[in-house]
């Protein structure tokens, strides 16, 4: 079967989200230059590099308002935290996804218990296993070209601080995923964690040999 997804009468572009999957969620908490909290789960949410670390999450154009209250207030104070979603966190992260008026407290409606940052103004998610705090470094706006696209803001931010439970620190300093169950996001209503774990090292690499 092939599907060319502007071609295919009645084609859903909610395929994508189960055929990418699982996707990590980023849970991220943000504040308005005014000093009003929001908190908000996006599935469109990944590591990008190591050095320097950076992660980013993507913001669909919402339908009630120009863009939505996250993207909005990394857009005025350049600032951001990913906080890391548990199995045990769950209920809690999809009360965030509520829509709500501008600068409802998110932390409020799920009664979630806020904790400093460091480096930047948003406050933490105190249960989350990790939070990495985050500074703004582009916006990278993709606009839509074809009839039922919309716009996506690609939000990329370094991370300048890092929390982590100490329950969940491995012996040699790892972060142990499997004890920590991030949640993940599949297609559709569907949520997934950590499953079956192995080890797999690298293909080792000859440098510099000749035969």
């Amino acid at each position: 079967m092939f599907l060319d997804p502007l071609a295919t009468p009645g084609f859903k572009r909610s395929l994508f989200n189960a055929i990418v999957a699982p996707r990590p969620i980023g849970w991220i908490s943000t504040i308005s230059s005014s000093g009003k909290v929001n908190l908000a789960p996006f599935s469109q949410f990944n590591l990008v590099s190591t050095a320097p670390a950076v992660v980013m999450f993507s913001c669909n154009t919402p339908d009630d308002r120009l863009e939505k209250d996250t993207l909005a207030n990394v857009r005025e104070t350049g600032e951001f935290v990913t906080n890391v979603v548990s199995w045990d966190l769950r209920e809690a992260m999809n009360l965030t996804s509520t829509p709500c008026p501008r600068h409802t407290d998110e932390f409020e409606l799920a009664g979630l218990e806020k904790a400093p940052s460091i480096h930047v103004r948003p406050p933490r998610v105190a249960a989350a296993p990790a939070n990495l705090e985050c500074q703004l470094l582009q916006i990278v706006e993709i606009l839509p070209e074809h009839p039922g696209e919309t716009r996506s803001s690609v939000v990329l931010g370094r991370v300048v601080g890092i929390h982590m439970d100490e329950q969940y620190l491995t012996e040699d300093g790892r972060f142990d995923s499997s004890r920590a169950r991030p949640l993940t996001r599949l297609g559709g209503i569907d949520y997934a964690t950590v499953g079956t774990v192995l080890q797999m090292p690298a293909p080792f690499r000859r440098t510099g040999t000749s035969h």
